[in-house]
């Protein structure tokens, strides 16, 4: 039998993931296994317009793929169950694998890691916000600077088994005002690779072209101007940004 069309056959529901702040299920289309949020299901944010989550959602997968790197897995807007909302394709992550983790300050690998920030936990201990060193990891980092990721807890880092790294969860993206909150900050100050520079100005090109008309839908006016502004900015200066303003970096819960 021909493979379902993933944006009209019938989308099954079969769990729904009740720790996500916003109404996630898990269903099928055919075979294929997907996670679904409706727009219906949005709870409402004092920065963020009310029923735009899926739409942000969809235009991080879009720019996703003009950068090439793969970072978000696919992700459309469709009717389902409960009306419109996004729809994206489950992945199986690894569950020996972990690209962020917290361990005790005194267990930090001497190689291929980063630490992020120190604290202490319930126990009154003292431990670091690591995460992996690696391409893929850089590559999600670029990707989170261009889309303002307000966002990146280290559990919407999904590792798979082949040592990719996807990202999930994008609802707040996008706003035009300086949001970024992420677990990946070990980067910062470092220079960007040609393969991230390249990746950026894909994004700025793909703007004037076939990306700047998809986004047009999914975005507003100004904040399609402070994405293109961000890809300039990035691409002028070249290394991993610092965290600006008053509010924190990262975000919280961390997991």
């Amino acid at each position: 039998m021909p493979a379902p069309d993933l944006a009209t056959a019938e989308l099954t529901l079969t769990g729904r993931i009740t720790t996500a702040s916003n109404a996630t299920f898990l269903g099928s289309i055919g075979e294929a296994a997907v996670v679904y949020k409706p727009i219906a299901g949005e709870h409402p944010l004092w920065d963020f317009p009310s029923g735009t989550l899926a739409h942000r959602e969809v235009a991080a997968y879009l720019v996703s793929q003009v950068m090439g790197w793969d970072v978000v897995p696919h992700t459309w807007l469709r009717d389902g169950p409960m009306g419109e909302g996004m729809v994206q394709l489950w992945q199986e992550q690894d569950p020996a694998q972990a690209a962020v983790d917290l361990v005790a300050a005194d267990e930090v690998p001497e190689a291929g890691w980063k630490s992020v920030l120190s604290g202490r936990d319930e126990n009154d201990r003292i431990v670091s916000l690591i995460h992996e060193d690696s391409p893929a990891l850089r590559r999600m980092a670029v990707f989170d600077v261009v889309v303002n990721n307000a966002d990146r807890k280290g559990d919407h880092i999904l590792a798979m088994p082949d040592g990719h790294r996807h990202g999930v969860d994008h609802g707040l993206t996008f706003h035009s005002e300086n949001k970024l909150r992420t677990v990946l900050w070990g980067w910062l100050g470092d220079e960007l690779t040609d393969d991230e520079l390249d990746g950026i100005d894909r994004v700025s090109e793909g703007l004037s072209g076939e990306l700047g008309a998809a986004l047009a839908g999914l975005l507003t006016g100004e904040e399609l101007e402070a994405l293109s502004a961000r890809c300039s900015r990035l691409r002028s200066v070249g290394r991993f940004p610092a965290p600006s303003g008053e509010m924190s970096a990262v975000p919280w819960p961390l997991f």
